[in-house]
């Protein structure tokens, strides 16, 4: 058996977890492997887990929470039989487990035998050893255990586990990997602020990686903090490392005061392969930006008030393809970048590229490295290398980011830094899990309002008298859903094709808007490509979702229409519904509604034609016109299936 007491209590038989019942009767084991091997008596027990509120009933408790946990940990043995594992003795309880079964037991062994090592000049040895002892952890020590004696052990292994993370990091100040204390300390100094020691690790790794500003900067933050809080000043360490920093008696290229040289290590940077620059990235902005004012105002004001706190903005925007989102991150981005004073990083992370995988995480590292002037070869390997070495050059900067065409979280993390930065994420995915866990803004654009498609047309297309045919334009802009990219592909129709009236143009979008909204030798401007880059990147099961709705005509599409279509259950149909909806291929109405976006509508019909087998589509025609018979609304193909078995033209389906 295997038991983790350093976060949850949890333990797994044989790699399969086991039922340890509430949290009282996980506290119970919690404390008979606390004291492995010895006996426990039940009065002690009652005092760990309920302390002054002892109710009448606690002795019989106690006996029923271990009966649990016999059934849990020992299920093959009969209820009246003595534990193999938790057995009865002298009044009390002992859990006969091995000590090298228990993490917490593990994890107190391995922080000894480092600080044995390290006592004997074995610093390496010392590392490798607090290396396999903290990710034993897993959050906090017994997580939502109640009782007097869970919150004792929490503070003490806590402390234990700070004073193994204070040594970590000290073991690698003293081998010259002062870039990788950087990331480790710099969240945990922020979770734990009145720990003076990881202040001073913090500022002596800031200090060696060339950063004496930030360092500076950092004690009288500490200083501010420690007499707001406590009254008090810093102690004599962090003041004696603070005069030797300002009095330039600190040797930057050393590693603890006093201390020899040691060889560079991988994550330091040597002068000769890093010079700070200041990149400005940001492509030229479009012609013509038109609405999307509430949008820009609230970018603005969140980063605003996130700058005034000194954490990373994350803003995600998102919307269907050739919504515009693109154009809003660049025109925010070149609002805002006067405030952003130490540089402006552009991206293009190929989410939906035509021509070329999604960047990994690693290939993107890369290049922001290389942005940021980093020398080749001291570009690490692997991608917690890079990780770590981004995030510390890029620590405490006012960077602005423009991370365009993302493709899902595991892509975008790695590339967050810690600070006052800025990162302005486009994408055609909702990226739920980023708004959730990591905290993430999102803005979800909209198309335009049919007053701002017309004044986009007119702007792009003046010479057309586009305000001169009010009806003719405002069909126009209908045909075009409204989009930013649509409308511009239309303005410049009209503008290389002088002999085309603004009626013949309205016709030929009416009759083909998808062939009128092609461009050639140019995929990144053309909007059948934009919207078959987001259906090629669908799982084949969406995808033929997507399919099989383009023969739907009606105007709401709901759980029975899909699951008609498809002829599956109503559930799976939802979620491949909410599948659709999170790639922006379907605009969610509300209360299991959904509805196509006009262009992509014609698209996924243009796509049932031509990928979806002929069989499957006259299945699908069937099963709708038995379903309008039975009185729910009918269903009628917008392509003909190729066997022309079926033809519900002749029905009105609207």
């Amino acid at each position: 058996m295997r038991l983790q007491l350093l976060g949850p209590v949890r333990a797994w038989r044989k790699g399969i977890e086991l039922p340890l019942g509430p949290p009282k009767q996980r506290g119970v084991l919690g404390l008979l492997a606390s004291r492995a091997g010895d006996v426990v008596h039940i009065e002690e027990i009652i005092d760990a887990v309920w302390g002054s509120a002892v109710p009448r009933t606690a002795v019989n408790g106690v006996h029923t929470y271990v009966a649990g946990l016999r059934r849990a940990i020992e299920p093959g043995r009969g209820s009246r039989e003595s534990g193999g594992l938790l057995i009865s003795s002298g009044g009390g309880y002992s859990l006969r487990l091995p000590q090298e079964q228990i993490d917490a037991h593990v994890f107190a062994q391995l922080h000894a035998n480092a600080s044995r090592l390290r006592a004997e000049g074995e610093v390496r040895g010392a590392l490798d050893a607090l290396e396999r002892a903290l990710p034993l952890w897993h959050g906090e020590a017994f997580a939502n255990i109640p009782g007097p004696f869970a919150a004792m052990e929490r503070t003490r292994l806590q402390e234990l586990r700070l004073a193994a993370t204070e040594e970590w990091a000290d073991g690698l100040l003293s081998l010259g990997r002062h870039a990788e204390v950087v990331v480790l300390l710099a969240d945990l100094v922020a979770k734990e602020p009145l720990r003076e020691k990881l202040r001073w690790l913090l500022m002596m790794a800031l200090y060696r990686s060339g950063r004496r500003a930030d360092a500076l900067t950092l004690y009288r933050r500490t200083q501010d903090l420690l007499r707001d809080e406590l009254g008090i000043e810093p102690g004599p360490e962090l003041r004696a490392l603070h005069e030797q920093m300002l009095g330039g008696h600190l040797d930057t290229t050393g590693t603890a005061l006093n201390a020899p040289v040691p060889p560079t290590d991988a994550g330091e940077l040597p002068a000769d392969r890093w010079t700070p620059v200041r990149p400005a990235q940001l492509p030229p902005l479009t012609r013509g930006f038109l609405g999307r004012g509430t949008e820009r105002a609230r970018l603005s004001r969140l980063v605003a008030d996130d700058g005034a706190r000194r954490r990373t903005t994350m803003a995600l925007i998102t919307g269907a393809p050739g919504v515009g989102k693109s154009a809003l991150a660049l025109h925010v981005a070149s609002d805002l970048a006067d405030d952003f004073p130490d540089g402006q990083l552009f991206l293009d992370l190929c989410g939906t590229s035509p021509e070329r995988a999604p960047l990994s995480a690693r290939e993107a590292l890369a290049q922001l490295l290389r942005s940021l002037a980093v020398d080749e070869s001291a570009i690490p390997d692997d991608l917690p290398g890079r990780t770590a070495l981004y995030r510390s050059l890029l620590y405490g900067k006012r960077v602005l980011f423009v991370l365009d065409d993302a493709y899902d979280a595991e892509q975008l993390r790695p590339l967050i830094p810690q600070g006052p930065a800025c990162v302005l994420i486009t994408s055609r995915w909702r990226h739920s899990g980023l708004v959730a866990r990591d905290g993430a803004y999102r803005v979800e654009l909209a198309p335009l309002s049919p007053e701002e498609s017309v004044d986009l047309l007119a702007y792009l297309a003046p010479s057309r008298c586009v305000r001169e045919e009010p009806e003719t334009v405002e069909r126009i802009t209908r045909l075009c859903g409204h989009l930013p990219l649509a409308l511009r592909v239309v303005a410049e129709a009209l503008t290389t094709r002088p002999g085309t009236t603004l009626s013949q143009l309205a016709q030929a979008l009416d009759e083909g808007a998808m062939e009128w909204l092609d461009v050639v030798r140019d995929a990144a401007a053309s909007l059948r490509s934009a919207f078959s880059r987001s259906y090629r990147a669908l799982p084949a099961d969406v995808a033929q979702m997507f399919r099989l709705l383009g023969l739907y005509d009606g105007l709401v599409i709901t759980d029975d229409v899909a699951a008609t279509l498809a002829a599956c259950s109503r559930t799976r149909a939802r979620r491949l519904l909410d599948s659709l909806a999170e790639a922006h291929l379907l605009m969610e109405l509300g209360e299991g509604c959904f509805r196509f976006h006009e262009l992509i509508g014609v698209y996924a019909a243009e796509r049932a034609e031509r990928d979806e087998p002929a069989p499957s589509v006259d299945a699908a025609l069937a099963r709708s016109l038995q379903s309008y018979g039975k009185g729910r609304r009918p269903l009628r193909p917008m392509v003909q299936s190729s066997s022309k078995a079926h033809h519900l033209a002749g029905h009105d389906m609207r």
